[in-house]
């Protein structure tokens, strides 16, 4: 890429950086920046899930003008409607429509594909993908499962196509600077790195009762490997989160962020044990099912990680509804999405004195920047370069996170005290191995 191209793609991110709201541009503002390109040099892309992050994330990818969108897939009629009419605003022609993503695959014109698809289809649509032929931009987390992360996992190292896993907090400038600090050694010997998620804006999950499909749904093709139910609005578009059918509740969606830079600021990968204790606590009669509270402790050698949830709430650690905390001997790096610090410890002076600091504080060091815009300019690069060095959170940053959130899962269902074998790629628990499997239905199968 020459050095005019270089400071294209940085000057077209930078313009749209230090919005909060960067996930939900306006599309007459999308418009304004998007500038003609030789049809030569265009990267095409179909978008395989629309509502949600999967359109957030193409409208991030459509921030640089070299890309090209020519496909849709959605089971939703009216999503495509919607999305389609949004991309209008931008000055954006209509892509092409499909319902089944397999279509999408056989268009030989789409260069990479972004998977935005609930959690129980991202194993089978990235390996179609890449059996396509197509470079994969694919949400978290990995999978449904430890089995699916693990076959995901083998999938990939044995293509020689680009994937990059929707971890966007990896491309996010003040996360990276806070792990530096972690790894400088200057908090001390880590004993302990706490990871939470107090979400305050959720609230129960009414009760609902099944109902026909709306027009213009192709349910059997959104319940795909999943089991076969009634109809339910709960468990469809964003609520599905809270069903384990399709996903793993907060602590794979929330979890495998925060998770993900808790194992990376200790250089971790799984766990030894595993335990986890919660339930519904908050909302015992509402319709999902994944617990609204939940805490799940991570042995390593030589330090635990804890992780904790709690819907309805926002009073989470530090004063914090999100974070991740690395305490050290020396001090307190404490994280989020809006920046870092560090708090010291002090040393005890006798009882009604004052300590004498560790370490020098660090005030708050802000975010600066959109990570989903930096994260989705990383793929690309990549995508031109074929470096795959160079991606930011490839399959085993995406592996990692989900196998360890799905850990807390499992812990949580067995309600026992569970045991990695690392060298076999198991527990010691043949309950916890029947847990951690896949099961499809309705005639799909299990990539191998």
């Amino acid at each position: 890429m020459s050095f005019t191209r270089r400071n294209f793609l940085k000057n077209s991110s930078l313009a749209f950086m230090g919005s909060a709201a960067s996930f939900f541009v306006p599309m007459e503002l999308l418009a304004s920046y998007r500038r003609k390109v030789s049809p030569n040099d265009q990267i095409n892309v179909g978008l395989i899930g629309c509502n949600g992050m999967g359109f957030s994330n193409l409208t991030s990818f459509l921030k640089l003008s070299e890309v090209n969108v020519v496909a849709l897939c959605d089971v939703d009629q009216s999503v495509l409607s919607r999305r389609t009419a949004d991309l209008e605003k931008a000055g954006i022609k209509k892509p092409k429509w499909y319902t089944d993503y397999r279509e999408l695959l056989d268009n030989k014109d789409i260069d990479f594909v972004i998977i935005g698809t609930p959690d129980h289809w991202h194993c089978l649509q990235l390996s179609d993908a890449l059996g396509a032929g197509k470079d994969v931009y694919c949400e978290k987390p990995l999978a449904n499962s430890m089995q699916e992360c693990q076959i995901m996992l083998n999938v990939v190292g044995s293509s020689d196509r680009i994937v990059q896993i929707g971890q966007w907090q990896r491309s996010q400038p003040h996360f990276v600077d806070a792990i530096n600090f972690v790894h400088s050694g200057q908090l001390g010997e880590i004993r302990l790195a706490k990871a939470w998620a107090y979400q305050g804006w959720m609230k129960p999950v009414p009760i609902l009762e099944d109902q026909t499909p709306p027009d213009g749904v192709d349910y059997t093709m959104w319940l795909g490997p999943a089991s076969e139910r009634a109809f339910n609005a709960n468990r469809f578009h964003f609520n599905f989160r809270w069903f384990w059918d399709y996903a793993g509740g907060l602590m794979t969606d929330w979890g495998v962020h925060l998770m993900d830079y808790a194992l990376y600021g200790m250089k971790a990968g799984t766990p030894k044990s595993v335990m986890a204790l919660g339930g519904k606590f908050a909302y015992p009669n509402d319709a999902s099912e994944t617990p609204d509270t939940l805490q799940a402790v991570f042995e390593y050698d030589d330090f635990s990680i804890l992780w904790e949830h709690a819907t309805g709430i926002d009073g989470g650690n530090y004063g914090r509804n999100h974070g991740i905390a690395f305490i050290g001997n020396n001090g307190t790096l404490v994280l989020d999405r809006q920046g870092w610090e560090v708090i010291p410890e002090k040393e005890f002076q006798g009882w009604g004195k004052e300590g004498i600091p560790k370490m020098e504080a660090v005030p708050l060091q802000p975010r600066e920047g959109s990570g989903l815009d930096l994260h989705t300019q990383n793929f690309l690069e990549v995508v031109k370069s074929r470096n795959m060095s160079n991606l930011n959170a490839p399959i085993q940053v995406g592996y990692d996170a989900a196998m360890v959130s799905h850990m807390g899962n499992v812990a949580f269902k067995t309600g026992d005290r569970i045991y990695w074998d690392e060298n076999k790629g198991v527990f010691t628990s043949n309950e916890a191995n029947k847990i951690m499997l896949a099961s499809y239905q309705n005639g799909w199968n299990l990539p191998s």
